[in-house]
């Protein structure tokens, strides 16, 4: 699922997209129009219900989208409603027809060419290990946030500045308005197309829309029925209401997401916070958790120390890209990653249970919640390289990786390197993510450092998680050879590569492991999936981006040191969805 379709089928779940655009339209254009039109307008947007009209129907093009994702120009929607309670987006992407709606207290997915047809209700468990796990959604009425009598006070609230309209400051102060700025040109938006721009403290975007209202709802759309009730190809499966209500919030909450960028080196250093036997830091702008003792103590502080870092991170991953994979995928989120909890469960460490709990205690989440953030890697399919002795100017081993994973949906915000020191073990430095006990990118206090590329093979789930072996890797290991025995004898999942270095021998090794493959490649030799060996280098990658590396490490030979390191790791070796660049 590439990075592009990801951020439309999130834009999908934002069924109320339609409903926000309104909202500026109609705040803003009071003092340019007549009462009269306005109230048109209105009629137009929500009938009275004393008509008996069934329902109002409109087309929507996004035509052009300034400060909101790229992806979203060009899209085209078709938007039937009826207030209070009834709504149908239809949508076309990449030649897949999307359905998502409302009828009363349920809301509804169907994506007949993905065999995807599900109804978000209360009676359903959010967990499916957990009955009791049921949560209660209200789903309120809906109608346009202005009462028809209300538009005759706006033009005392509003003030033309230019070409856009504010809230006056003692409107703002009264009402605890925001200090927002709304443009819309005078233009017809019932028969044609409207700009809209907003401007925050926060944030700011312009979209011109094209509009195409339509009164004939009843002969196009004459059932209000959920979708696909005959389809045998796409079963009706009832999840929790709880899930979609939470998707579409996280999803709305990310279209204007921002991804945070490091400054430069000072040298600052600043205690946050402190909890027990850990502490929180701020180390150059970067966030660095100090864990120490037992499962239980480390994951209590974890969990307070970083608690609303744990909850974005869960949302993000696993209310946002998790339950919006589903419309790509074709197959329920929650379903699939229970599934993969399941099988990879019996082959846990109790220890990791027993920290990822504590963190959920402490946080005030459901311990399914934490869990499945952790296990979140296992579904969703980078770089290596290792230099050492002659590759480089001083013989010293530099490893570096490269993560090129989900850019711009929730890891980077909550980016935490974490300094742990288990009360069983080595110590280590886990170059991690907020509420993550796995690893992905780590080094310990015996000079091992490791990371790892994905491959394909997803499903092939019985087995430890690839996070938890990296972690027994850097927990247990002392030397490159017992960390290639740990990885051996386990019960692997999926299928990885990884590479992994020992400095205080210089030694380097690449590994590629599936459930029934384990081959190593030491530095300098050649594999059939490298075929472009250099002597005291482990060098991984893929395609081009493995050719790159290759040509910079022959051109650079001899000389590196840490920063010409570092380099090797810019573009093209790294992908434009890179969120993890590590030396």
């Amino acid at each position: 699922m590439n990075l592009k379709r990801k951020k439309l089928v999130l834009l999908l779940g934002v069924v109320a997209l339609p409903f926000v655009l309104w909202y500026g339209v109609l705040t803003s254009v009071e003092t340019r129009y007549a009462g009269n039109e306005l109230l048109g307008w209105h009629s137009v947007l929500q009938p009275d219900p004393d008509e008996g009209t069934a329902g109002r129907s409109f087309f929507l093009e996004i035509i052009s989208a300034k400060g909101l994702p790229k992806e979203i120009c060009g899209q085209q929607f078709e938007l039937l409603y009826q207030f209070p309670d009834r709504l149908k987006l239809f949508a076309t992407i990449d030649g897949n027809e999307y359905q998502i709606g409302r009828l009363g207290d349920e809301i509804w997915l169907y994506a007949p060419d993905k065999g995807l047809n599900l109804v978000g209700t209360n009676d359903v468990p959010r967990f499916s290990s957990d009955p009791e796990s049921l949560k209660s959604i209200d789903l309120p009425e809906f109608s346009l946030p202005i009462k028809r009598w209300q538009l005759h006070l706006l033009p005392a609230l509003i003030e033309e500045k230019g070409d856009s309209l504010a809230f006056k400051e003692w409107a703002r102060k009264m009402f605890d308005l925001p200090a927002a700025q709304i443009t819309v040109p005078r233009y017809d938006i019932i028969h044609g197309a409207s700009q809209i721009g907003v401007k925050t403290d926060d944030f700011a975007f312009n979209v011109t829309l094209g509009f195409h209202f339509s009164e004939a709802v009843a002969e196009k759309r004459a059932l209000w029925n959920k979708p696909g009730a005959s389809d045998t190809s796409a079963p009706l499966e009832r999840v929790a209401l709880s899930h979609l209500a939470r998707f579409a919030d996280v999803a709305l909450s990310n279209l204007n997401s921002k991804i945070p960028t490091l400054g430069p080196a000072t040298g600052s250093r600043e205690v946050i916070a402190s909890h027990g036997k850990g502490r929180l830091e701020d180390i150059d702008g970067t966030r660095v958790l100090f864990l120490k003792g037992t499962p239980e103590e480390m994951g209590e502080q974890h969990g307070t120390l970083l608690r609303d870092e744990v909850h974005d991170l869960v949302d993000r991953i696993v209310y946002g890209v998790g339950v919006g994979s589903s419309l790509d995928k074709g197959r329920w989120f929650f379903g699939e990653i229970e599934e993969a909890q399941n099988r990879l469960e019996p082959f846990i460490s109790e220890r990791y249970t027993r920290e990822m709990d504590a963190i959920a205690a402490a946080a005030g989440l459901h311990p399914q919640e934490v869990r499945l953030s952790n296990f979140f890697p296992e579904l969703f399919h980078c770089s290596g390289f290792a230099l050492h002795g002659s590759a480089t100017v001083d013989g010293k081993m530099y490893h570096g990786r490269v993560l090129d994973y989900l850019r711009g949906l929730g890891l980077e915000q909550n980016a935490t390197v974490m300094i742990v020191q288990p009360d069983e073990g080595n110590a280590w430095a886990n170059l991690g993510y907020a509420g993550f006990v796995g690893t992905v990118t780590a080094m310990n206090e015996k000079h091992i450092a490791i990371g790892e590329m994905g491959g394909r093979g997803e499903g092939n789930w019985d087995g430890t998680p690839m996070a938890q072996l990296m972690r027994d890797v850097m927990e247990q290991a002392d030397t490159v050879d017992q960390a290639v025995e740990i990885m051996r004898n386990a019960k692997r999942t999926c299928e990885y590569y990884y590479v992994i270095s020992d400095a205080k021998d210089g030694r380097a090794v690449g590994i590629k492991a599936t459930p029934e493959i384990f081959e190593t490649v030491w530095s300098g030799e050649s594999h059939p999936q490298l075929a472009d060996p250099v002597k005291d280098t482990v060098l991984l990658s893929a395609g081009g981006r493995y050719e790159e590396l290759v040509k910079r490490v022959k051109a650079g030979f001899g000389k590196f040191d840490a920063d010409s390191a570092r380099e090797l790791m810019t573009s093209p070796v790294c992908m434009t969805s890179n969120i993890q660049s590590v030396l």
